[in-house]
């Protein structure tokens, strides 16, 4: 036989002859080709569906994906929205503290009071639906700069009303505006006869007539400055209560504060006397402003 030929020898059951196929070199390797061919086939085919598996997997998480931050930009593009609106509240209340307070500027009056205000929810939303996400992103970025600065401004605008208005409360608290002592006015202020001479004088401040040791208070917040004894006006204290005010009280009984002490409106610092140049139980009350005397009636109520 033929090197080229091989010899398949079958042996079936008992009782049955061998059988003999004879097989041409050429058609077992034609056979194994095929084979060979059909297995790289089955391997290609099998390896492209687990790749296009695996892209239809990644594609369904990137649409997740891509569903989930649509979902929260527009959440961030909702709380952009709210935290305008707010904003614009706060603009407003703005506003009316310092038309409250009197402090409103050129700027604030050519404002119009509660009207305006960023664009609804709704619509912005609807509008947001309507663009790509790119423009969407940078609309929002644009709108959280604006607000940034919106915000910075109304930091910068509160800090300033806040100092003016602790500025008025200092002023309000340093200004002498209750009665140092109950009584009667005796002798006003301004020009008068003198009480110890045939002449006129200048009263620097008013004579209140009271009840001898009746208690006098200070009728704002300040700092003791002077306690002593002058030979006209007998014993006296001086307040310094800042921003150019000051107080003075003569013909004391008694001081019951000493130099350098810090009081509050209402607080007590000596008692009625007949001490110095007087005529009879009373306080004389000065006001002076920048050092120069004024009518102490222009402070009290």
């Amino acid at each position: 036989m033929p090197k080229n030929f091989y010899t398949l020898l079958i042996l079936p059951k008992k009782h049955s002859t061998a059988k003999k196929v004879n097989l041409s070199s050429t058609l077992i390797k034609g056979v194994s080709v095929f084979v060979m061919g059909l297995i790289l086939i089955m391997m290609y085919f099998t390896y492209d569906y687990i790749h296009i598996r695996r892209e239809q997997a990644e594609l369904q998480r990137l649409k997740q994906a891509n569903a989930e931050q649509k979902k929260q930009l527009d959440g961030l593009v909702t709380m952009v929205d709210r935290f305008a609106s707010k904003m614009e509240d706060l603009k407003q209340f703005d506003k009316k503290i310092r038309i409250m307070a009197n402090l409103e500027t050129r700027r604030d009056r050519e404002q119009l009071l509660g009207i305006g205000g960023p664009v609804s929810e709704e619509k912005r939303l609807g509008s947001a639906m309507a663009i790509d996400e790119k423009a969407m992103i940078e609309g929002v970025g644009r709108q959280v700069d604006r607000l940034m600065k919106e915000a910075s401004f109304r930091e910068q605008s509160f800090a300033s009303m806040l100092a003016l208005l602790k500025e008025k409360k200092s002023l309000l608290a340093a200004t002498p505006s209750v009665w140092p002592v109950v009584g009667w006015v005796t002798s006003e202020f301004g020009r008068r006869a003198s009480p110890f001479a045939a002449e006129r004088e200048f009263h620097k401040g008013i004579d209140i007539a009271t009840k001898h040791g009746r208690v006098i208070q200070a009728p704002a917040d300040g700092v003791v400055v002077e306690v002593a004894y002058h030979q006209d006006v007998g014993q006296m204290i001086r307040i310094d209560h800042g921003h150019g005010i000051s107080t003075f009280y003569g013909h004391l009984s008694k001081a019951i504060v000493r130099t350098g002490a810090t009081i509050r409106k209402g607080d007590r610092i000596g008692h009625v006397g007949n001490s110095g140049r007087s005529t009879g139980s009373h306080l004389h009350y000065a006001v002076l402003l920048n050092g120069v005397p004024v009518n102490p009636r222009k402070y009290l109520n």
